[in-house]
């Protein structure tokens, strides 16, 4: 079975970090402040991170 990522439940906002520091094997403050470098210096990290949140699953295993 292929490894997958969803949207974990050990969240700030809307899990989307906290899934791909479970995805990656990653602390979540590492992913963050990359979203916050992204959002500050692009102007994409805000929208990459709503697109993902969108899309991205909620962790079927935590229901």
């Amino acid at each position: 079975m292929a490894k997958r990522i969803y949207r974990s439940r050990e969240k700030k906002i809307g899990g989307v970090c906290g899934g791909f520091a479970e995805y990656f094997n990653i602390d979540p403050t590492i992913i963050r402040l990359g979203w916050a470098i992204l959002a500050l210096v692009y102007g994409t990290g805000l929208l990459a991170y709503l697109i993902c949140w969108i899309v991205i699953p909620d962790d079927p295993l935590y229901r």
